[in-house]
């Protein structure tokens, strides 16, 4: 039987496709600056357009491609500017964020949060690949500041974090830096559970901050 009113897209197809687009940009499968063509994402992932069109709107609201009125659909270019612009708002946020966490969590509801972030180091210490190991650096990120009580400040973070991701992938295939962090998150998240707003702060921002300086240098005159 045929109708004139189109048959809705299952939502699961956009974020099968979502997932493995993102994938794909994190492991640099899909290159820095590369042409996004609906028509060719639909043949490769087995779908029509449309759900590669919704796809592509929400990377582009999230960072990882940019939409260009001549160009089209490309990859989002990481360089030192748009890595220190992305680091410098979560420097801000990020650490205050994480200090309103610990003081607003106590037990149980501690346990979850902290369990929660626990869980997202231990699947990037078994990641296979940059972007598994990029996701659940993410995600342990936004363990930290999800709870911190104001849905404003987790939702500006939550925009952020694919962005972030993409410079951290681009950062860890140009020098592989992940161990040293692992050890860095590790602290960030003792203190936490320790009950030290404060210090688990300090730490994370020194994190965030020597992250992005070692892997994005700013130059000197």
């Amino acid at each position: 039987m045929t109708t004139s009113t189109p048959v809705p897209i299952p939502s699961s197809r956009t974020q099968y496709v979502l997932d493995a687009v993102r994938h794909a940009v994190l492991t640099g499968d899909l290159r820095p600056g590369q042409a996004l063509v609906e028509s060719e994402l639909a043949a490769r992932f087995g779908v029509s357009k449309t759900p590669v069109r919704e796809a592509l709107k929400t990377l582009a609201g999230t960072g990882l491609v940019v939409i260009s009125q001549y160009k089209g659909v490309t990859v989002r270019t990481v360089d030192a500017a748009m890595a220190h612009e992305v680091y410098d708002v979560r420097l801000l946020l990020e650490p205050e964020a994480l200090r309103r966490t610990v003081q607003r969590a106590g037990p149980p509801a501690a346990a979850a949060v902290w369990a929660s972030a626990a869980a997202a180091l231990d699947r990037a210490d078994a990641a296979e690949d940059a972007a598994e190991r990029s996701l659940a650096n993410r995600d342990f990120h936004g363990s930290l500041y999800r709870s911190c009580g104001n849905p404003l400040l987790v939702r500006i973070l939550d925009d952020l974090r694919d962005q972030a991701a993409l410079v951290t992938s681009a950062a860890w295939a140009a020098a592989p830096s992940w161990a040293a962090e692992a050890a860095e998150h590790r602290e960030i998240l003792r203190r936490a559970v320790d009950g030290d707003g404060p210090g688990a702060a300090r730490a994370l921002h020194d994190h965030v901050a020597g992250f992005v300086h070692r892997a994005f240098p700013t130059k000197t005159p």
